[in-house]
Formats: C-alpha cells, structure tokens, sequence
C-alpha cells in the first residue's frame, strides 16, 4: 500500500495542499495568503504576510496528520514571490519548522513543466498539441506539448504583480487597463519568439484561480464546486463578457459576482487582463479550465520518482 503524499503549493497569492494517497486525490485545500504582497517593490517577504503563510500551514500540519502523511512525503514548492525575495531562506527555515520539509525554488522553466504534467495528465493526448497556461500572482507559465513538456516559459506577469504596480483606482480607469494590457501584450511576444508552436496548439488550457474564478462566475456558481469548474470550456466571448463585467465594478461590488472569493477581488482584474489578452494574441476560441495543475504534478513526482 503507498503511503500518502501531500504536495504544497507557496503561491504568490494562495498556499495550496493536496494530499494523495496513491489511488485519489483525498484533500485539496486553498487559501489566500498573499505571500507576495509588496515583494515587487521591496525585494523582500513583508512580515504581515509570512506570518499570515506560516498560520495556514499550520492548519494544513494538522490536516496531513489527519491523513497519516510522514514528513519525508511532502514536497512544498515556492515560485514567483519567492524568487524575487531578498529573505526567502528565513521564510524557508519557517516552513520547515512548521511542515518537516525544505521548500523548493523552483524555477519558472520547472515551475511551467509541474504544471503542464499536472494539467494534461487526465487529458486526451488526441486533443493536443496543448498550450497550458497558468496565471499566477507574481508570474504566468506556458508550456508547449502533447504527451510532455516541450517548450516552457516564464512571465514575469501576474494578477497581483500587475495589480501592485498599474491599478491605483477602484474601479481601474480606462488607462490603467491600457497599461495593463500592453505590458502583457509586451511578455507575449516573448512566448511567441522562444515557443513559436503556440500559434499552433490544437487547446488551450488555462489553470489557477483567475481562470477559475472567471469559469465560476461564468457558470453563476453560488459556491465553489470543483466538478463544474473542473474542464469547463470557456468561450472566448464568455471570458470578453466576464472581463468586461469585473472591470466596470469595485471591489465591493465585485465580491457579489456568484463564484467571487472575497480575497481574490482585489487582483481578479490584473488576471483577467492577462487571459484577455492571450485569448487576443494568439486568437483562441476558448479556454479548457483545468483544476489540475503544479499541485497535481508535484503529487505525481513524489508517488512516481
């Protein structure tokens, strides 16, 4: 019998779990954190939000306790907020008081093929070639492929990356969308140099909470239900309409949006400017929601090494 493995994801926004006992997914837990606030403009994790991190894998401890998860079968990843942290080893002396692993930095290249592992593994391979794309706080992955990982890459874009630095109003005015819009358009000319086969991909896969909050919105969900949101098809219609709708809201209208976590509201509109603006750029017709993603692909590195 395969013992359980719990996976932890140390978002720039959210601090994911999965625990996997080899057979199926047992838990998935999400919580927002914003591990990266303010480390765009200080070059450093900010004390507020370590400690609001270090609180939720506390909880998370008690929960692969709960499941029999052994310290030696956890593999806790860190990615965009980290990267760009002048203190991520104190952060990392942290968590591993707390969870009895050492985080990974992982780079966006490793970070990209976790998440292209994660979410093509249950997919039709006659469906590929794939182009994944998953829009994080600090940074957006692509990866290119069929069966594995061809080609990744990097962004140094994300919902609350662009939020920080170009969104001052709420609601944004017209010009901030604009600049939002255009540095992404700025990054997406990166992938179509080093991964020109993205013009090429058969679907397009959209992963992380921006997606899925636009997939929930979209459906009217009064209550997150990983199964309709799980592979649902996006139109690109549908995500101009969803896109349309957030930026014309504040905040505290936002958060009445059937689907809308209160702690993603405030950076929902520098994600949708990324997915707007890819769904543009390489002329997609829809979108596949994927809740499979680095979480997955971790899981599936510890239980097949």
């Amino acid at each position: 019998m395969t013992t359980p493995v719990a996976a932890i994801d140390l978002g720039t926004n959210s601090t994911r779990l999965l625990v996997h006992d080899g057979t199926d997914t047992v838990e998935r837990l999400m919580t927002i954190t914003r591990l990266g606030q303010d480390v765009d403009a200080g070059g450093r994790l900010v004390d507020e939000a370590v400690g609001r991190v270090i609180a939720c894998l506390r909880d998370y401890r008690t929960v692969m306790d709960e499941h029999g998860v052994e310290p030696g079968r956890v593999r806790a990843a860190a990615t965009s907020a980290c990267r760009d942290a002048s203190n991520r080893e104190d952060f990392f002396d942290q968590v591993e008081a707390v969870i009895g692993a050492r985080p990974e930095l992982l780079s966006g290249m490793e970070e990209g093929q976790l998440s292209f592992q994660g979410a093509t593994a249950d997919l039709d391979p006659s469906d590929g070639p794939f182009l994944i794309a998953d829009i994080g706080g600090g940074s957006t992955e692509f990866a290119y492929g069929t069966t594995e990982a061809e080609a990744a890459l990097s962004l140094d874009i994300g919902c609350v990356r662009l939020t920080e630095k170009y969104i001052e109003n709420d609601p944004p005015r017209p010009e901030e969308l604009v600049a939002c819009l255009s540095i992404t358009e700025l990054h997406l000319d990166d992938v179509a140099r080093e991964i020109p086969q993205s013009f090429h991909a058969k679907t397009f896969v959209g992963l992380a909470g921006t997606v899925s909050a636009a997939a929930a919105v979209e459906i009217g969900l009064a209550e997150y239900d990983r199964d309709q949101v799980h592979h649902f098809r996006l139109s690109k219609a549908a995500i101009e309409d969803v896109y349309r709708t957030l930026v014309m809201e504040s905040r505290e209208q936002r958060i009445h949006n059937p689907g809308m976590e209160e702690g993603r509201a405030d950076v929902i509109v520098g994600g949708m400017c990324i997915l707007v603006r890819i769904m543009r750029y390489f002329d997609f017709e829809e979108c596949l929601v994927s809740e499979s993603d680095i979480l997955d692909g971790l899981a599936h590195s510890i239980l097949h090494p």
